[in-house]
């Protein structure tokens, strides 16, 4: 087994409040960590720091955490710029372009859904993204579903069988038809390949009784539970979410005193995706709302063609805090430790002993460049499992 001190760090965030400063950053100053076996050894000051097989040295970078992105739609084909075009000029979003995407993904092959999928795997890798879940929903057949699940299985553990995206074409007419087959056999075929099941619970998508019917069948087939829910307008998805002990809800736009009352007194970890609000011109999540209330909070990039196509977690960090009120600190965390917790993850999202060296060294002396400096390619190198690159 080889060690590797990494040396040269002039603020580690460790996302542990148990180390460093005891806040829930964890930070420490002039540090040094140790690699062993893909995770991390060791953690402290290095003027303590153990004799090591190797070493690196950062000269002076803050390092973080590699970012959690707990919500994606990465495996597509096709782009819509033209309807992000007509929601700059004011046309509001219903969620109906994703049929555009359904048509260009059906058409694409294995080799070319998977070759662009890495692409955007690697433009995150290079920001900083060291652990990404990917959702299905963009095929919408059995088919299709379970291929776009195959592809997302060959960059991630964290697969989403969402299915319940939006009602295809050919079922324009058979609402019931539909859910029958994503409570069937598509989900007995999808589900091999996937640990969670989704559902777009919002208007024009699926109703509260459709959820419910989906989701305990997801359940039923040994899959995690994750929900799409108040975006468009408010709805019953936070209550679902709470009712079937949901991993997350995600977007959370439009929530009412007992729906943040609801995820305050649950494990439900609600995931703010400011990318979607931004490219969408719909009003911010309030995260300082969530955070005050205790609820816990996550932020994902939702990168996908028509609402937020999106790679980068800093530019999602420095909107939350521009526009959803959360501080630098609450952000970092919300994009690491909070999208770990999103996703029922201890080995990730953190630099203690024990978690995977799943690391982004900066181009800056501190964590908050990431919000001070929106836009900088701040990332100069991300560690996954104890390997650069």
């Amino acid at each position: 087994m080889t060690s590797t001190l990494v040396t040269g760090i002039s603020e580690l965030v460790t996302c542990d409040p148990t180390l460093g400063d005891g806040s829930p950053l964890g930070i420490v100053h002039k540090a040094a960590l140790v690699i062993e076996d893909e995770r991390v050894a060791w953690v402290g000051e290095a003027l303590h720091a153990p004799a090591t097989d190797t070493q690196t040295d950062l000269e002076g970078r803050a390092v973080i955490p590699g970012f959690v992105d707990s919500h994606t739609h990465l495996v597509f084909a096709g782009e819509r710029s033209a309807e992000w075009e007509s929601r700059m000029a004011g046309a509001p979003y219903t969620g109906g372009g994703i049929a555009t995407t359904v048509a260009a993904t059906r058409a694409a092959s294995f080799e070319k859904l998977r070759a662009h999928t890495q692409s955007l795997v690697e433009q995150m890798r290079a920001q900083g993204t060291t652990t990404i879940e990917i959702k299905s929903g963009y095929g919408l057949d059995v088919v299709h579903e379970v291929l776009i699940l195959e592809v997302a299985r060959d960059f991630t553990r964290e697969t989403t069988f969402l299915g319940a995206h939006v009602i295809p074409a050919e079922y324009a007419g058979d609402r019931e038809g539909y859910v029958d087959l994503v409570c069937g056999e598509m989900l007995q075929t999808c589900a091999p390949f996937a640990r969670w099941i989704d559902v777009f619970c919002d208007t024009g998508a699926f109703d509260e009784a459709e959820t419910r019917r989906i989701l305990s069948a997801g359940r039923g087939a040994g899959l995690g539970v994750r929900l799409h829910g108040n975006q468009l307008e408010h709805g019953p998805g936070v209550r679902l979410a709470v009712e079937f002990a949901a991993a997350s809800v995600d977007h959370c736009n439009h929530l009412s005193d007992e729906d943040v009352e609801a995820l305050a007194a649950s494990d439900v970890v609600a995931t703010l995706l400011p990318g979607a609000d931004f490219s969408t011109r719909a009003a911010y999540a309030n995260g300082r709302r969530l955070l005050d209330a205790g609820v816990t909070v996550a932020i994902a990039t939702d990168c996908n063609p028509g609402s937020a196509y999106i790679t980068s977690m800093p530019l999602c960090i420095a909107l939350a805090v521009r526009e959803m009120g959360l501080t630098p600190a609450e952000a970092l965390y919300a994009a690491t430790r909070g999208g770990a917790r999103a996703l029922h993850r201890e080995d990730v999202g953190r630099l203690s002993v024990g978690a995977y060296a799943d690391l982004a060294a900066l181009d800056a002396p501190s964590y908050l460049h990431l919000a001070y400096r929106p836009g900088s390619q701040l990332v100069s190198q991300s560690w996954r499992r104890g390997t650069p690159g």
